[in-house]
């Protein structure tokens, strides 16, 4: 099954650090109050989560603070919008909530004949059971099969959250696996990642995959140094990545 996913992507004019992303979305959520629709936080009125794919995504891009909707994020994400906010607190700081950028989005989400190359960054793919199980493999080529693995299911998620249902099989290769890195998250290290991979598979541009997504971890986005080496029929597809459709 192959599908065209809406993104739109929302960078404001005020600067934030990636520790701020979290509280960016709590800033918007207050900013909304009870209002807001389930989508902008992931907590349904009985105050349980929603376990599913985000589709409102708050993010650091070109050290801005931006929104990436998608599908049905990006319908909701004009409640917002529309709120007549001029401000917003992040933190202790007050900023002011001018949007810089709106750019709207539509790509054919399918699997490809040749992959295309994508980078993750700050990826997240281990729970505190895989951990253990990465902790233990020493040599670099099982690390990478048994990250490549976590992706794999990572991408897969998110499209189950999309409503796609691959008819054709997903793969997936890591290209580049730099040393891991700590990241701090609720007051907790984490396991981070920043990687190089290709998949067969068309990715919206700056959408997230594995653990924290809504907050800014994961994101995904062409490759811009092997951008140039994709194949022709794939790279037709690929520029769509920022274009209305």
């Amino acid at each position: 099954m192959r599908k065209y996913v809406r993104t739109l992507n929302v960078i404001y004019d005020f600067e934030i650090d990636n520790w701020e992303v979290a509280l960016f979305r709590g800033a918007v959520v207050e900013a909304l109050g009870s209002s807001s629709n389930v989508l902008f936080h992931n907590h349904t009125e009985d105050n349980n989560l929603r376990y599913a794919y985000p589709l409102i995504q708050y993010k650091r891009q070109g050290r801005k603070a931006c929104i990436v909707a998608v599908e049905q994020g990006a319908d909701t994400i004009g409640q917002f919008l529309a709120s007549g906010r001029d401000t917003l607190r992040i933190g202790n700081r007050e900023v002011s909530c001018e949007v810089g950028q709106i750019r709207p989005s539509r790509i054919l989400v399918q699997t490809w004949q040749t992959p295309f190359q994508y980078h993750i960054s700050r990826w997240l793919p281990l729970n505190a059971k895989n951990y253990a199980l990465f902790s233990n493999l020493k040599e670099t080529e099982e690390r990478k099969n048994f990250l490549e693995h976590i992706l794999k299911g990572n991408l897969l998620s998110m499209l189950k959250g999309l409503n796609i249902w691959l008819e054709e099989n997903l793969t997936v290769k890591i290209t580049s696996l730099p040393e891991s890195f700590l990241v701090r998250y609720k007051n907790v290290d984490l396991m981070a990642f920043n990687v190089d991979f290709e998949t067969n598979l068309s990715i919206p541009a700056n959408v997230g995959v594995g653990k924290h997504v809504s907050v800014g971890f994961g994101t995904i986005r062409l490759n811009k140094k092997a951008k140039t080496e994709q194949p022709e029929q794939e790279k037709a597809t690929s520029d769509n990545h920022n274009t209305i459709t």
